[in-house]
């Protein structure tokens, strides 16, 4: 197992809520969020969040083997509540949040999850991609933010209307028609994407955080084999720079409409 990792804040100096990491035969990326210029309620942070979260989730999965992946996040979120729901407000609607990719190999097979807009990309050994993404998310941000698209990123106006957005975001989240992410709620876990794919069709497994897959989705730059491609030939860190090359031609997205300029941004990949 090779892994390589590569990960940016949005903002030099800034504090990067993306956290990923492995262990033998395991890798976990998370994608902290809150609601922009609202406080969250809790003394700890997004950064925070997403990286106990991640490094419990990461624990918990090689530690139980047997245990399926939805089961282990729903565990951590218990024990991540458990540090701080006596300190933090868990009840107020920002509350920190992060979206979820787990891969772990056991007994000839990769099993998977994914809960929030986080992507993993499964290429097989004749060349062929997979992209799995939770898309619930993107479906209800599509039916409410035309009015931030229609602004500049960075212009007041546009913040005005992304605050708008996200806070009618944060109204659907963790509930029936809206989407799913990591929060203070366990049950969340039982709604994330999973399945297994064997281990001896897989010549690769990489796991992205959704500013790292802007190159594909939002600026349609690249095919996800042509992203794969920079990662193998050149590694994580290339893909990364390639994103942040993207943003600075279109900063105050009128070329691309996005809620930020820039945005945390991870790579980790994996050859076995």
């Amino acid at each position: 197992m090779n892994v390589a990792l590569a990960s940016l804040p949005a903002e030099p100096g800034q504090a990067n809520e993306d956290f990923a990491a492995a262990a033998a035969g395991a890798a976990v990326l998370l994608d902290g969020a809150g609601v922009a210029g609202a406080d969250t309620g809790c003394t700890h942070g997004i950064a925070w969040f997403s990286s106990t979260l991640g490094g419990l989730l990461l624990s918990t999965i090689t530690a139980h083997p047997g245990r399926p992946l939805a089961e282990c996040l729903a565990d951590s979120i218990r024990v991540v509540r458990s540090l701080h729901e006596d300190s933090c407000d868990l009840s107020y609607r920002a509350s920190p949040t992060s979206t979820v990719v787990a891969v772990r190999a056991d007994a000839g097979a990769l099993e998977y999850l994914v809960l929030g807009d986080s992507t993993l990309l499964l290429a097989d050994q004749e060349g062929k991609t997979t992209a799995i993404t939770d898309q619930r998310l993107d479906e209800v941000g599509k039916r409410l933010r035309g009015p931030v698209d229609a602004l500049a990123t960075g212009s007041p106006e546009h913040a005005a209307a992304l605050a708008e957005y996200r806070d009618s975001l944060t109204g659907l989240r963790n509930r029936p028609g809206g989407f799913w992410i990591a929060g203070p709620d366990p049950q969340a876990a039982e709604h994330a994407l999973t399945g297994s794919v064997p281990l001896d069709t897989l010549a690769s497994v990489t796991l992205l955080s959704d500013g790292a897959t802007r190159l594909v989705d939002t600026f349609e730059l690249a095919t996800w084999q042509e992203a794969l491609n920079v990662v193998n030939a050149s590694g994580a860190a290339e893909l990364v720079d390639r994103v942040r090359e993207a943003e600075a031609i279109d900063p105050r997205g009128r070329r691309w409409p996005r809620g930020k300029a820039q945005d945390d941004a991870t790579v980790l990949h994996w050859v076995s």
